[in-house]
């Protein structure tokens, strides 16, 4: 079932157009990624389908209900951690549960949180004491205190160190694990095919292709890349094998290029005609490589 439904939704700032004709849906119980470089219209949309900005046109609903004309119900119904967030630096870690809690009919037990969390030892740190990894801690706290279906979490694991971002990935999955879907906006490839059940690739306002990670990196004409040092025999001819698009050699070093299952074509013929190699590995086609057969150039996240 969908929880989220975004239909032909469209922003305009003066001349520049941030959002042209977005749309996707997002499933109950899924992670669902929304990766795109800086400028590229993730958060614009993502925070139309809070409710946060006014579309120009377009639909939203979220858990049946339009953000704009029921944005007073949603909000009991979702949590956000926004890109940008910031807390004072003096506020202690449990008066910022406990002022957050108070915005909700209905909020979690913030003490519960704490422990779930690991923030316990830190409930009365202030908020500029804490390390990168406790603060994106307290985040998602923040943002499940009011007992939300859905949560839209964006750019959570920016400026962390890589210990930081692999542990906070391991605290995202676990927000689902307890039944909440998640929205997560990233700029950052190896986070999306991670986390993401679905992806959402957004490049200049627009939605330039749903799928799972694996399929992003896998469709279309998605090319492989097979490396090996020739140890012994003649290299037979490998570019007539089916699947094979290409095959270069530098000294005994050789790269065989080619699509479907042509790595195991090649490994057969080579077995077949008693070719001894070293060092044999294939390349995944990876998420940018997806981006730049979708866009037609290279991901910058910072553009």
């Amino acid at each position: 079932m969908a929880v989220i439904e975004v239909t032909d939704l469209r922003k305009r700032y003066r001349e520049l157009t941030v959002l042209d004709g977005v749309s996707f849906s997002v499933e109950e119980g899924e992670i669902f990624g929304i990766l795109g470089p800086n400028g590229a219209g993730k958060t614009t949309a993502v925070e139309c389908v809070e409710g946060l900005r006014r579309p120009d046109a377009g639909s939203v609903r979220v858990l049946g209900l339009d953000p704009v004309k029921d944005g007073r119900e949603l909000r009991e119904l979702i949590g956000v951690q926004l890109q940008h967030t910031q807390l004072p630096e003096n506020i202690k870690v449990w008066e910022a549960l406990d002022l957050y809690a108070s915005f909700y009919a209905r909020p979690r037990d913030w003490r519960r949180l704490l422990e779930e969390w690991g923030l316990a030892d830190k409930r009365d740190a202030r908020f500029g004491k804490l390390s990168g990894g406790q603060k994106q801690r307290l985040f998602i706290a923040l943002a499940l205190v009011g007992d939300p279906r859905v949560a839209f979490l964006d750019e959570l694991t920016t400026g962390l160190d890589p210990q930081a971002r692999r542990t906070t990935w391991e605290l995202i999955k676990r927000v689902r694990a307890n039944g909440v879907t998640v929205v997560l906006v990233s700029h950052f490839m190896d986070e999306v095919e991670e986390l993401c059940d679905r992806v959402a690739v957004f490049d200049g306002g627009r939605v330039v292709a749903i799928d799972t990670p694996d399929g992003l990196i896998g469709g279309g004409d998605a090319e492989h890349h097979m490396r090996f040092t020739l140890v012994s025999g003649d290299l037979v001819e490998l570019g007539e094998l089916p699947g094979v698009t290409a095959v270069s050699r530098t000294g005994n070093r050789v790269v065989v290029t080619g699509r479907g299952d042509f790595a195991t074509t090649v490994t057969a013929s080579l077995a077949r005609h008693h070719i001894l190699v070293s060092d044999l590995r294939i390349d995944k086609r990876t998420l940018d490589d997806a981006f730049v057969a979708l866009t037609g150039r290279s991901f910058d996240p910072t553009h």
